[in-house]
């Protein structure tokens, strides 16, 4: 592709002694908030499509190239190499495509093979745990979720919803009871008990946690600026901000 030769090409003058001063004096470390802000900006495109996703999707792949050159320049990988790896992948798990494997028909069937081949990869070989997979990066919410598929996946999960309920309820007495006691401590604690159960909650859903709590900041965000906008905070009791807080609902 053209196009992606260029792209290429435009990271390796940029990186060069006669590039840009910012550019070459990246590194791995330097890119990581880069490469996180990008991927939020991805997914806040993917909501709006167009033009939009598309300059963000480019944001991402900038990404992606300027961090293959990185490793290039050390001699350990380049872009190339990126390429034909996730490509070798994705024939790899997909053997019902292209390896001429025919008894898988449904989304449910290819994720279990799928799993099956990942298991038999070297990287996936040496863990000695099934959650040594989990990037210990990840956001909390993510991470909670992605703790508790892999769980899943060998039985070890509530069986029907309604326990996850009761999961939610008895979390949310043993936080009352450890703020009753003063122990804020205990209280950190338990409160992070609860938010895992909430997490466990949406998945058994089928509902995303981190979309439905970013509907939740949007609704909130919404109607504060409803209030904002009616009133002026310091001359405004809280009774009456309550009615405005009502207003805003409707």
């Amino acid at each position: 592709m053209q196009k992606f030769d260029e792209l290429i090409q435009i990271i390796k003058k940029l990186r060069a002694p006669d590039g840009c001063p910012w550019d070459r004096e990246q590194t791995l470390e330097t890119l990581k908030p880069h490469l996180l802000e990008e991927t939020y900006e991805v997914l806040e495109a993917m909501d709006k499509g167009g033009n939009e996703l598309m300059g963000e999707l480019g944001d991402l792949l900038l990404q992606v190239v300027f961090q293959s050159n990185i490793c290039e320049e050390k001699g350990e990988f380049s872009i190339e190499d990126v390429v034909q790896s996730i490509s070798e992948k994705m024939i790899r798990r997909h053997p019902h495509v292209f390896g001429g494997l025919t008894d898988i028909k449904t989304p449910e069937e290819v994720l279990v093979n799928w799993d099956k081949i990942k298991k038999t990869e070297k990287e996936h070989k040496d863990r000695a745990s099934i959650l040594d997979g989990v990037p210990k990066g990840l956001p909390a919410l993510l991470k909670a979720e992605k703790i508790q598929k892999k769980v899943s996946k060998v039985g070890f999960d509530w069986p029907e919803i309604y326990g996850v309920l009761d999961k939610v309820e008895e979390e949310i007495n043993e936080l009352r009871d450890e703020i009753v006691a003063g122990n804020k401590k205990m209280a950190e604690e338990e409160l992070g008990d609860l938010f895992f159960a909430l997490v466990n909650l949406s998945r058994h859903l089928e509902i995303n946690p981190e979309v439905c709590l970013n509907l939740a900041s949007d609704k909130f965000e919404k109607r504060f600026r409803y209030v904002e906008g009616k009133c002026d905070f310091e001359n405004t009791t809280l009774e009456e901000l309550d009615e405005l807080w009502k207003e805003a609902k409707k």
